[in-house]
């Protein structure tokens, strides 16, 4: 499907059906479409927004995650978004995500990771992108799903202009260089709310392992895997993810509280 994006106070956005609050939020090299299959399947039920993190653009001295968690935060306010409602992340969108459930708790009803950051990640198979060197480029979206075909040439060349740019190159990297920084092992254990973790069992970047230490700190999470599947489950795997998801939901939906 083909996603309408909206602007208001800044922002860029998805914002799709009516419901509860699912905020979806993409990686490193994602953009809005990463999450397609995902709107499709829950805007019937849930209002589904992505915001465009400025990722490529925002101000190098802010180029970080504490930066983006801060920009969520006014993407939130800015939307009126309700007191507490769920929040989805792919690798460095989980990393956000879990640092924004840390300093807004009581935002934070249900959280979704899929190939997270904030443990461990080898984002681009150990090195930084090289700017001009469109066979490294390529190479490096295909590392990210099982199937190489997934990575088609519009990816390629999508990521291939972000890489070519000096300016967006220096904030993908000061981006990555404090994902790497900001290590979650010791805080995990005050994420109290219910945590659904679905993992590519061929993931590269944030491998298997990583998925059971989030499950191991985690609280309360529980962990789902995807054969054939690499770092972002939602393309790659659509229906599976969004199998896992729907019951995610539903099994921890608030319920309303009976009168006495």
């Amino acid at each position: 499907m083909e996603l309408r994006t909206h602007h208001q106070q800044g922002y860029e956005y998805v914002d799709e059906g009516e419901g509860p609050v699912l905020l979806l939020l993409h990686g490193l090299f994602g953009a809005l479409s990463n999450w397609a299959e995902v709107v499709a399947a829950f805007r019937p039920r849930y209002r589904v927004l992505i915001p465009l993190l400025p990722i490529y653009d925002m101000p190098l001295a802010q180029a970080g995650v504490p930066g983006l968690v801060s920009y969520v935060e006014g993407f939130a306010a800015a939307l009126g978004l309700p007191p507490a409602f769920t929040v989805l992340g792919n690798s460095l969108g989980g990393h956000v995500a879990l640092v924004y459930a840390l300093d807004n708790p009581t935002r934070v009803s249900r959280l979704v990771l899929t190939g997270s950051s904030g443990l461990f990640e080898d984002g681009m198979g150990g090195s930084f992108p090289k700017r001009g060197d469109y066979g490294f480029v390529r190479e490096r979206v295909a590392y990210t799903f099982y199937d190489p075909a997934v990575a088609t040439k519009e990816l390629v060349d999508e990521i291939f202009r972000v890489t070519n740019s000096n300016a967006k190159c220096l904030r993908i990297i000061a981006i990555a260089r404090s994902a790497q920084r900001h290590n979650l092992t010791k805080e995990l254990h005050r994420i109290a709310v219910p945590t659904l973790l679905v993992w590519g069992l061929n993931d590269t970047i944030t491998p298997p392992p990583v998925a059971h230490d989030f499950a191991r700190l985690l609280p309360r999470a529980e962990l789902a895997f995807l054969d054939h599947c690499g770092h972002a489950p939602m393309m790659e795997r659509a229906a599976g993810f969004n199998n896992y998801l729907r019951r995610f939901l539903r099994k921890t939906e608030p319920r309303p509280a009976v009168l006495a």
